[in-house]
C-alpha cells in the first residue's frame, strides 16, 4: 500500500464526503441542504464552490470557491446555536480567502452572527435551505496577497479537478486516489 501524506489521507477523505454527498437522494438535510441552498445561489452569481476543502493550515472550508474575477470565497455552515457559538477556530480561515461568509439555515437565529466576536464588519451572513440561498450581509472584501491568491487557486483547482476525474473515472482498489 502507498504512504499516504496526512494531508493526502485528509483530501482523500475529503473527496469521499463530496462523493457521497452526490449520490445521497431525495433533498438533502441540515449541512448538506445548506451547502446545496449556497452553492445554487452562488451558481447563479458565478461563483463556483466545492464542498469540504482541506487548508494547509490543517482546518477544512465547508465550502471554498472562486468567482468570477478570481476571488476566493469560503463559507462556514453552521446549523446549531452549539456548534456555531463553540466554534473558535473559524478565524483561520480569513488568511485563505478574500470574503468569508457564514452560511446558517432560517432555522438558527441569524442575530447571533451580529457579535462583535463573529466580526460582522467583516464576514458575510448567507441564510440557505436546500433549494435556495440569500446574502443577508456581504462580506467585506479583503484581498489575498498576489503569492498567496496564487497558491490558493492552484490547490483549489487541483481539487476539484482531482474530483472530477474521479467522478467520471473512480479509482480502482488499489490505488490511492
Amino acid at each position: 500500500m502507498a504512504n499516504f501524506s496526512s494531508h493526502a489521507l485528509s483530501d482523500a477523505i475529503a473527496d469521499q464526503a463530496a462523493a457521497d454527498a452526490v449520490t445521497i437522494s431525495g433533498p438533502p438535510q441540515g449541512a448538506a441542504a445548506v451547502a446545496r441552498g449556497i452553492a445554487r445561489l452562488f451558481r447563479r452569481n458565478q461563483i463556483w464552490v466545492a464542498p469540504e476543502i482541506a487548508l494547509p493550515n490543517g482546518r477544512r472550508a465547508d465550502l471554498m470557491g472562486l468567482d468570477a474575477r478570481g476571488g476566493i470565497v469560503i463559507v462556514e455552515i453552521k446549523v446549531s446555536r452549539a456548534d456555531l457559538l463553540g466554534d473558535t477556530k473559524w478565524p483561520e480561515y480569513l488568511d485563505h480567502c478574500d470574503r468569508f461568509y457564514w452560511g446558517l439555515p432560517p432555522t438558527l437565529n441569524a442575530a447571533l452572527v451580529e457579535a462583535p466576536s463573529f466580526l460582522p464588519e467583516t464576514t458575510g451572513l448567507i441564510i440557505a435551505d436546500a433549494y435556495d440561498a440569500e446574502i443577508i450581509r456581504p462580506a467585506a472584501t479583503r484581498p489575498l496577497a498576489a503569492a498567496r491568491r496564487k497558491s490558493e487557486t492552484a490547490r483549489l483547482a487541483c481539487l476539484a479537478l482531482r474530483r472530477l476525474n474521479l467522478l467520471c473515472d473512480p479509482a480502482p482498489p488499489d490505488e490511492p486516489y
